[in-house]
């Protein structure tokens, strides 16, 4: 039960770093408290609603009542399964905006801004879009372990949707994970011939073959620290695991920061709550909670051209058959396969708004609206000002932590969700949409007023379940950073972070893949080697940003 290096989570950070650990000879322990991903849940992307609503493969996290949203409790879904979130996740695949990692780097992360980490995406990926993106290679990479796609988008709906960016006076982007974001365009998708490819397919099981990586099932309990120096990690069942050289914590922003301060790194007062030995006295640990609210807008249509034709028994029964068979037909797509990325507002630089389109009305928990055939477009705004918190509820390994999103605690929250709701239906009263709308479902027309949408938002929004940024990185002086951009925990020797709580500020976009960037930076960080060459390719801005809204 020893290795040079101990990694807690076998999630998106956490696997990237135990292939590389792997890759450069080192042996490894990955600790993983979840089981395996085989089945047809996780692997047919068309199934995407299932994993996460299943005691199995999720955490059952949710946040304490938020008032912001008149009092309820949003599900937090955490993958509890090799592959951790990125094996329950819905695959979409976003880098997030090059504004993004300068604003890192402005932040104290030093070494992540955007010039810093293009050559690590690149690193990362297998990317299979280059036909449909018209050129544009030298943005992307070809020989990455993390295989992306797009769909084929033979619903009519998805390119509509584009076309009704277009003519509403938005940009097309072919890339939106290339040199432009800003615009509409076609999605991608960490799917690969029809098959989800997860960070347990793409790194942990590639770097389990090598020998080198063992994999132990268990509950962490906390990081063992002797004499300043993290030296293991002790196991709920007593089970102690030995780490030669360091420690990487890669359990998601939410268990991360409640590991950390079950070991004594946190805030002293909170540690001395729960009769807990202060270690380091960090008080970022736990705060700076980000996430991604979202609105699901849906609109029947006017012919049954959605996919709401298989929301049935014999429906379903066909499209795993098919999927099963011949690896294709709607189970082997997410069938998030067209987007949006635009500008609240003239004087906003970079996009700040983000649409997935998806051609059936139906929610996360797989229920499908009553009125049958119909689309949505999940809209939200990208920086929300408001930050919560990750506490101990007890010093229980087992027990789930106390999660206060804070959401629509800030007032400008408000008005870029207002906005976003009016600029989507503008998009959708262009004629390519027109065409196919028979009337908007939710909110619905007589939804106007300030007052009617706050009200629509207060009820109906949903966490796009993007959680991140409970223990950033910062310069080893700021008191609020908890670790440093080579991902040390402050005040602690041998310990690292590697996952989504290390982000300074939410990224543009779904986390898997900045999530995976963490765990292929912090590997070299860790291995000590040079980071790679930075790039020197310049992002597309608008130029007539501060001026217009589009």
């Amino acid at each position: 039960m020893q290795a040079e290096y101990v990694i807690v989570g076998a999630g998106s950070g956490g696997s990237a770093v135990a292939f590389r650990l792997a890759e450069a000879g080192h042996s490894v322990i990955v600790v993983e408290f979840g089981g395996s991903d085989a089945g047809p849940f996780i692997q047919m992307p068309g199934a995407l609603s299932y994993p996460m609503n299943m005691k199995r493969y999720d955490w059952g996290m949710a946040s304490e009542p938020e008032p912001g949203l008149g009092g309820r409790s949003l599900v937090t879904p955490r993958g509890k399964v090799i592959g951790g979130s990125s094996s329950i996740n819905g695959m979409v695949y976003v880098r997030g905006h090059a504004r993004d990692y300068d604003h890192w780097a402005e932040q104290g992360a030093d070494g992540w801004s955007y010039a810093d980490v293009l050559p690590y995406f690149k690193r990362l990926e297998h990317w299979h879009g280059e036909a449909d993106a018209g050129g544009g290679a030298e943005w992307r990479g070809t020989a990455g372990p993390l295989h992306i796609s797009r769909g084929r988008r033979e619903n009519p709906l998805f390119n509509a949707f584009i076309e009704a960016g277009r003519q509403a006076g938005y940009p097309v982007t072919r890339d939106y994970n290339g040199q432009q974001q800003e615009g509409f365009g076609a999605m991608e998708a960490t799917i690969r011939q029809g098959v989800r490819w997860s960070a347990a397919r793409a790194y942990l099981k590639p770097a389990l073959k090598t020998g080198r990586v063992r994999l132990v099932r268990g509950l962490a309990a906390k990081v063992v620290i002797e004499g300043g120096k993290a030296t293991g990690v002790a196991l709920s069942d007593g089970r102690v695991i030995t780490a030669g050289r360091e420690v990487i914590l890669a359990a998601s922003s939410l268990n991360t920061p409640k590991l950390l301060m079950l070991s004594g790194i946190g805030p002293a007062a909170h540690l001395a709550e729960h009769g807990i030995a202060v270690v380091a006295d960090r008080p970022g640990v736990g705060a700076n909670l980000q996430d991604h609210l979202e609105l699901y807008l849906q609109f029947a249509t006017k012919t049954p051209i959605s996919l709401y034709k298989y929301w049935n028994l014999w429906g379903k029964a066909w499209v795993g058959a098919q999927w099963l068979v011949l690896g294709r037909g709607p189970g082997a797509s997410n069938q998030f396969e067209s987007c949006g990325f635009i500008r609240s507002a003239a004087g906003v630089d970079y996009p700040d708004i983000q649409y997935h389109f998806l051609p059936i009305a139906v929610r996360y928990d797989g229920r499908a609206v009553a009125e049958g055939h119909g689309f949505q477009t999940h809209v939200g705004p990208m920086r929300s000002k408001s930050r919560g918190s990750v506490r101990l509820r007890s010093k229980d390994p087992a027990d789930n932590p106390v999660i206060r999103f804070n959401y629509m605690s800030h007032p400008d929250d408000w008005t870029d969700f207002r906005a976003a709701i009016r600029l989507t239906r503008e998009i959708m009263d262009q004629p390519a949409m027109a065409l196919h709308v028979k009337h908007e479902i939710q909110p619905g027309a007589a939804v106007q007023s300030d007052e009617a949408l706050d009200a629509f938002i207060r009820e109906h929004a949903e966490s796009a379940f993007h959680p991140c940024g409970t223990a950033r990185m910062g310069r080893r002086d700021d008191p609020m950073a908890v670790v440093d951009p080579q991902g040390k925990v402050i005040g602690v020797e041998g310990l690292r972070v590697a996952d989504s709580s290390v982000f300074p500020r939410i990224t543009n976009g779904n986390l898997n893949g900045p999530s995976i960037l963490v765990g292929e930076k912090m590997a070299d960080h860790i291995l000590g080697k040079d980071p790679l060459p930075a790039s020197n390719l310049e992002p597309w801005i608008n130029p007539d940003w501060a001026v217009a809204q589009r």
